[in-house]
């Protein structure tokens, strides 16, 4: 990778000198947190959603399926 934006240059060296590190360690480090953060926020909304389709299942009565066959005939077309 080879940056071009003068500002973030220097925020990378600012962020270095503050770290103690090099501006490619300041980069790496922001990076991997940012990352980080990124997929456990994923993973929550994941988990969420799943917790959601969890509860909702719960809600069909016990036999009933998404099976629509009694509306079709044999050649799929509507009864």
């Amino acid at each position: 990778m080879n940056i071009k934006d003068a500002a973030l240059i220097a925020e990378a060296k600012e962020l270095a000198a503050l770290l103690g590190t090099t501006a490619t360690g300041a980069v790496r480090e922001a990076v991997a947190e940012k990352l980080a953060r990124e997929k456990a926020a994923r993973q929550r909304k994941f988990d969420a959603i799943m917790a959601i389709a969890e509860e909702a299942s719960k809600l069909v009565p016990p036999g009933v399926t998404s099976d629509h066959r009694d509306l079709y005939d044999d050649n799929g077309l509507p009864r």
